[in-house]
């Protein structure tokens, strides 16, 4: 392992997809960069998740703007990621959207897992200097609300925890679209350094119940069938699983953290090791791992020295 996160060494431009899943429905994607999710209605339009920074957001503003010119009236937050958040300035939304326990997580965490980002993904805060502070929600609620466009509701729920406490999906249950955040991965590697594993297989269960037919993962491209959905969402699951009872292994046999660590990724790496930014979330992956094996039930706070000290010592 480099003594710098992997992901600093990926400074490589990616190509851009705007694809269409249905009718008001789009997905921007970017080669396994995080994905904006927007919906169109007869009365203005949503954003979900924003990128990290204004700049950055600007491009999803331009392919937003090359299809109407409705208002953006709402964000939603589908979690309080730094590279998820803090573009939202650039939309002039009328009202963002997040679960109570998303705002929990910003009051808690936001400034910490802003700095913490920051260092681990230089390219994606692209106009860093553009962001004006955290992003904080106008509207919060709990369990579920409904959100309509005009003429297009938009099912807005937490169906449990999983890559954080307060994941926030949204559904077009007319044409089976869900947008689904980092939830589900598809060739991207899930991030558990904020995640509660042991819940998360369960609330993948919730949204396969739903039946989706097209989905937009919080990384990889957008899903335009219902086996590549079912596929997304049995391959995240696995990858759950598979981390977790690696790690439980080891910490019940007594193994370090990079013990564990090694024990993982000899496990993994075959069946893994090609999904996007597998060796940078690794080592993220198998600390939460390590602590909730071990009885730690809500996630430490990832501060900007944590994330070093955690890399130095698996890199020792």
């Amino acid at each position: 392992m480099s003594n710098n996160f992997a992901s600093t060494g990926d400074l490589g431009e990616k190509t851009v997809t705007f694809a269409k899943l249905g009718e008001g429905a789009y997905a921007y994607t970017a080669e396994g960069d995080p994905n904006t999710g927007i919906i169109i209605g007869d009365d203005g339009v949503m954003v979900i998740d924003t990128q990290a920074t204004p700049h950055m957001a600007e491009k999803v503003v331009a392919k937003i703007r090359e299809i109407t010119d409705k208002p953006v009236k709402y964000i939603l937050l589908s979690h309080y990621h730094a590279v998820r958040v803090l573009g939202a300035a650039a939309y002039e939304a009328e009202n963002i959207i997040a679960s109570r326990l998303t705002y929990e997580l910003i009051e808690e965490r936001g400034q910490f897992d802003y700095d913490s980002e920051l260092g681990r993904f230089p390219r994606l805060f692209e106009g860093e200097d553009t962001i004006p502070g955290l992003t904080w929600p106008s509207i919060v609620f709990d369990g579920r609300i409904t959100v309509d466009l005009g003429n297009r509701p938009v099912e807005i729920w937490s169906p449990g925890k999983g890559h954080t406490q307060g994941d926030t999906i949204a559904w077009l249950p007319d044409q089976k679209i869900l947008y689904a955040g980092d939830l589900v991965e598809f060739g991207a590697t899930p991030y558990t350094g904020d995640a509660h594993l042991t819940d998360w297989p369960a609330t993948l269960d919730a949204l396969r119940a739903l039946g989706p037919e097209k989905l937009v993962p919080g990384r990889g491209d957008a899903l335009l069938t219902a086996e590549q959905c079912e596929q997304a969402m049995a391959g995240t699951q696995a990858f759950l699983t598979d981390l977790f009872a690696t790690v439980s292994a080891a910490r019940k046999d007594g193994k370090s953290l990079n013990e564990a660590f090694a024990a993982a990724k000899a496990v993994m790496d075959a069946k893994y090791g090609d999904w996007v930014i597998y060796e940078h979330c690794m080592p993220f992956d198998v600390a939460r791992a390590y602590d909730e094996a071990g009885g730690m039930v809500r996630p430490q706070i990832w501060t900007a020295e944590r994330d070093r000290e955690m890399w130095a010592s698996l890199n020792a």
